[in-house]
């Protein structure tokens, strides 16, 4: 079309031109295989994937690697704490000989009460408790019975007389109660 035939069609006639082909010239669909950027972008979906993967992974990893490290230094904590207070043990049950002894000297008295006092304070802001045993159940898990005794005021398998207290760091028995029980 010249320029003189295209100003006498009206405006809005669009003017189509039909596409050249060739006899022959067929537009197949494109496959992966054959175009490059289909396969590299289903490499790169893949790489993606796998990526994500890691990442995940390594989150878990990463949290399970944090929970075992705080058990494990909780369990060193309380392990250290249980050591330390075994070893001041001894020490206890002396104090606790010395109240149990007559004396004239009050201050003396007192001066015990007091550092027995501290003792007890120092256990219990560590989470060391001491084993109830007096008149309560026989229990092999706290209790060691190093005596039996026939006794119809106590019930069967009653602790009826604690001779060395027991203590508990939480569930963990740092040293047995040594108990009498009635049978």
């Amino acid at each position: 079309m010249n320029k003189e035939e295209e100003k006498k069609l009206p405006e809005n006639e669009a003017i189509q031109e039909e596409p050249t082909e060739t006899p022959g010239e067929a537009e197949a669909p494109v496959t992966e295989e054959e175009d490059p950027l289909l396969r590299e972008l289903e490499a790169m979906k893949d790489q993606a994937a796998a990526q994500e993967e890691k990442f995940l992974r390594l989150c878990a990893e990463y949290d399970n690697f944090r929970r075992r490290s705080k058990q494990e230094k909780d369990a060193v904590w309380s392990d250290a704490t249980a050591n330390a207070v075994s070893a001041l043990l001894p020490v206890y049950d002396n104090l606790e000989r010395a109240l149990k002894q007559e004396t004239a000297d009050e201050a003396y008295k007192k001066g015990v009460e007091m550092t027995m006092a501290g003792l007890r304070k120092a256990f219990e802001s560590l989470g060391v408790t001491e084993i109830d045993a007096a008149g309560q159940p026989f229990d092999p898990n706290v209790h060691n019975a190093v005596m039996h005794v026939e006794n119809e005021n106590f019930g069967e398998n009653t602790v009826c007389e604690v001779f060395q207290a027991g203590f508990m760091l939480g569930e963990k028995v740092i040293r047995f109660a040594m108990v009498k029980v009635a049978n």
